[in-house]
């Protein structure tokens, strides 16, 4: 998935209802206020918190 600004301007966290950051090295969709990651597979935002991962205490650390 390359960075669609016009995709991310309008896709939120299921849980949280705020903007989420693009991740283009790990291809993931971070929600900074769940401290979620949700998959991209195969261009496909999978955007199920049952499907996310949960972010470590250094990644929610580096996102502040």
């Amino acid at each position: 998935m390359s960075a669609d600004s016009k995709l991310l301007e309008i896709l939120i966290c299921p849980l949280t209802r705020t903007g989420l950051r693009y991740d283009k090295e790990r291809q993931e969709l971070i929600s900074r206020a769940a401290g979620l990651a949700y998959p991209i597979r195969g261009g496909v935002p999978v955007m199920l918190a049952s499907e996310a991962r949960d972010l470590t205490e250094e990644e929610r650390d580096g996102l502040k």
